[in-house]
């Protein structure tokens, strides 16, 4: 039923204020005279609910820590007895990102005006995901919203951790051949032009490594104005591609064969599927649901591809390890112990013991990747450089050894 904010004069004379509920605006009014009062303004309080729902950017993605930490703190005041626009009251007023502050109080100001939590924030999809808006129906539907909400935040910071390990894995290459590629540039445009100028002067034969050099650097020198544009470009052609689904799938599939990078992304992949669908199961949601969300939420095309291929199987009444089997995406461990938790009805509990394991996997990986890249980065960047600058000394030497 709507409610109507009313403001209006009793027969005293006196100012009054307040809502009322109400099939519609004449049966608002009618009530109201009932009680004696003469109405001076009625306006629907849904349009007030729109008008803020309007307010907040819904495509602006919330940080993962921020979405953390707001349903840790949501789960504990809903453990303790706070009511529930309560809650999003006070988690909004303090919650620092100022587009997901206007998310929550839009999203209390629709739970205040009758919408469920769950449609509430259905409304905001670049805050709230499938997989978020589907467990807080389920635990709204079951009346267990406060352990939903735990659950929620058990798996957004493991998710939040996750991601940390790839940065991880990712951060100091990345960091080392950037690095490398600037001192490198410097060295090319700035010192090399001195070098080439004294040997022109002294009229030395050059060696082949040295004329190399100077070649690079003459090129740097005179294109760097179109060399920049072209690795903008290129860095924007990469990311066009793969937004479409072909480039997707194949710029996923390469990272999943890599040598090292490969082995921590597929665990990475496996580790995140198997926490995802567990979270879901383990919360009420329908199998082929929980599938279809964390096909949607499961960051790269090939294993997307797995899942949705693996719901469709399901959805014909075979078991969900066979068709995962059959995809050859998972490995085989994973998918024999899917069989043990189908086969004693605890595939929930089994899928979040495989993704315990795997998280370990990747905390494993990453250190051991990461201890091997550092003296192999060292390496490459000492050859990089190293080999620079004795090309540019080799015709010095020789002048020397002629001199003596």
């Amino acid at each position: 039923m709507p409610t109507f904010a009313y403001s209006g004069r009793t027969r005293g004379g006196q100012n009054v204020s307040g809502e009322r509920l109400a099939d519609s605006m004449d049966a608002a009014v009618a009530a109201l005279r009932r009680d004696q009062i003469m109405v001076t303004k009625i306006d629907p309080v849904k349009a007030k609910v729109e008008k803020a729902a309007a307010g907040p950017r819904r495509s602006k993605k919330v940080p993962a820590k921020n979405l953390a930490i707001f349903v840790r703190q949501f789960s504990v005041m809903i453990d303790a007895g706070l009511p529930l626009v309560q809650c999003l009251d006070i988690l909004g007023k303090q919650e620092p990102d100022k587009n997901f502050s206007q998310v929550i109080l839009a999203t209390r100001a629709e739970v205040e005006s009758g919408a469920s939590l769950a449609d509430a924030m259905r409304k905001y999809p670049g805050s709230f995901d499938p997989l978020f808006t589907n467990m807080i129906a389920a635990g709204e539907a079951g009346g267990i919203l406060d352990t939903i909400l735990k659950r929620l935040a058990t798996y957004i910071e493991k998710n939040v951790k996750l991601r940390g390990q790839v940065k991880s894995a990712m951060i100091y290459p990345v960091a080392v051949i950037v690095i490398a590629g600037l001192v490198v540039t410097v060295i090319l445009w700035k010192v090399i032009p001195t070098f080439a100028s004294l040997f022109s002067g002294l009229g030395a034969d050059l060696p082949l490594p040295t004329r190399v050099v100077m070649w690079l650097s003459d090129a740097l020198v005179k294109y760097i104005v179109f060399i920049i544009p072209a690795l903008v470009g290129i860095a924007w052609l990469v990311r066009t591609y793969y937004a479409t689904e072909s480039g997707r799938r194949v710029i996923d599939g390469t990272l999943l064969k890599a040598p090292v990078l490969g082995t921590i992304l597929r665990k990475v992949a496996v580790a995140r599927f198997c926490r995802t669908l567990s979270t879901l199961l383990s919360s009420g949601v329908p199998i082929l649901d929980g599938l279809d969300i964390t096909a949607r939420t499961a960051g790269n095309a090939i294993i997307e591809d797995a899942v949705l291929k693996t719901r469709a199987s399901i959805e014909r009444g075979e078991t969900v390890s066979a068709p995962l089997r059959e995809t050859k995406v998972f490995p085989s461990m994973v998918v024999q112990m899917i069989n043990v938790g189908e086969t004693t009805g605890a595939l929930d509990a089994m899928l979040a013991k495989i993704a315990d394991f795997y998280e370990e996997e990747v905390d494993t990986a990453v250190a051991g990747l990461l201890t091997l890249l550092e003296p192999i980065m060292i390496a490459f960047l000492g050859v990089i450089v190293g080999g620079i600058v004795i090309a540019m000394y080799l015709p010095i030497f020789s002048l020397i050894s002629k001199l003596t």
